[in-house]
């Protein structure tokens, strides 16, 4: 049973070296030897078969099907949870399992667990195809429901062409040109802190509202694409002051920006309220270069702002088919709200002003 921290890599060389391009390209996938026991599982399905959350235990030598192995996959938080998905995964591969035992049943069918048992009978034995795919579905304990990965699983050989297994590779259902416009110009860093937070609990966090001043009558003065674009590139130099001042990017709303700062991702509450102050003072000096790429003057596009801690913050991460988010509720978020669209006259100038009461 391999459980959390490094997990060791296959001892078949040939396995070990797909285990490790698998990782070091962060796919989800899982390695079985030609015995079809369980040889290796990725970090980033490790990751994601405990919801973000915690380390999983693998039974890493246990049969890939075997009774073991499936109340291990039944213990998971998310992905393969349920006897229905295991029977259409074995449905899927199993002609390669049947191939390697030599076509011998009996052998298989004292190598899976008993339920899957009729699910083999309807296999043929086949080592001819190089490449097998299956449409398959995971559990997920996001609320949005199961999770559609689609499946391909190639066969891994030694140099001297013998065989070492195979290896089966899991993504998720939209395509890549899809992942790469939503996600690909992501930063990473900023990624893992909100990974980090999947399970919501109270956690202190300093707070920062900014929003366009006087953004009403620039709206109607512009044409509706100059508007458009200035948002655009107002929130993206936004979110690049809250990264890499260490917070979280929460959610935009019209030429509204909302960050956290969170002593838990900052490495403290004194460093969470300094990378605040340090966020807002740079999105400050970063609108005058966003006035200019616009065609306008840089006291044109002033930024109000507010900054608040919250001692009391319950924070976490929410994820619908619509989109994943850091959500955070506390008295203290909602009075900064409403501070913030107070301070109607107070620009940008002011983002150094005194640090808002502890509530």
């Amino acid at each position: 049973m391999v459980s959390g921290g490094a997990h060791p890599l296959p001892a078949d060389a040939a396995l070990a070296a797909a285990a490790q391009a698998l990782d070091e390209t962060g796919h989800w996938a899982e390695l079985v030897d030609e015995h079809w026991r369980w040889a290796y599982v990725t970090e980033e399905l490790r990751r994601s078969y405990g919801a973000l959350r915690e380390e999983v235990e693998i039974p890493i030598g246990a049969g890939y099907f075997s009774r073991q192995a499936g109340e291990a996959r039944e213990a998971l938080r998310g992905g393969p949870t349920t006897l229905e998905i295991w029977r259409r995964q074995l449905a899927g591969v199993g002609a390669w399992m049947l191939a390697d035992f030599g076509g011998d049943r009996d052998a298989v069918r004292a190598a899976i667990d008993p339920r899957l048992a009729d699910v083999l009978d309807g296999i043929e034995a086949s080592a001819d195809v190089p490449v097998l795919t299956l449409r398959q579905y995971g559990t997920t304990t996001s609320g949005a429901g199961d999770m559609d990965v689609p499946v391909f699983a190639f066969r891994v050989h030694r140099p001297d062409g013998t065989l070492a297994g195979s290896a089966i590779v899991i993504k998720p259902a939209p395509g890549m040109a899809t992942l790469a416009a939503l996600t690909g110009h992501g930063d990473l860093a900023h990624y893992a802190r909100i990974a980090s937070l999947a399970q919501a609990a109270r956690r202190p966090a300093a707070i920062l509202f900014a929003d366009l001043e006087a953004s009403s009558p620039l709206a109607r003065r512009l044409p509706t694409a100059s508007y458009f674009a200035l948002g655009r590139r107002l929130v993206r130099a936004a979110d690049r002051c809250v990264i890499d001042a260490g917070g979280v990017v929460g959610r935009h709303v019209g030429d509204g920006v909302v960050a956290f700062f969170l002593a838990e991702t900052s490495g403290g509450e004194s460093a969470a309220a300094r990378g605040c102050i340090e966020a807002a003072r740079a999105l400050r000096a970063a609108t005058a270069q966003v006035a200019t790429d616009s065609g306008l003057e840089p006291e044109e596009v002033t930024l109000r702002f507010g900054l608040h801690w919250g001692s009391t913050l319950y924070a976490g991460l929410v994820t619908t088919p619509g989109r994943g988010e850091l959500v955070a509720l506390a008295s203290s978020s909602r009075s900064a709200t409403r501070s913030t669209r107070r301070r109607g006259s107070r620009r940008a100038r002011r983002a150094g002003a005194p640090w808002p009461r502890r509530t």
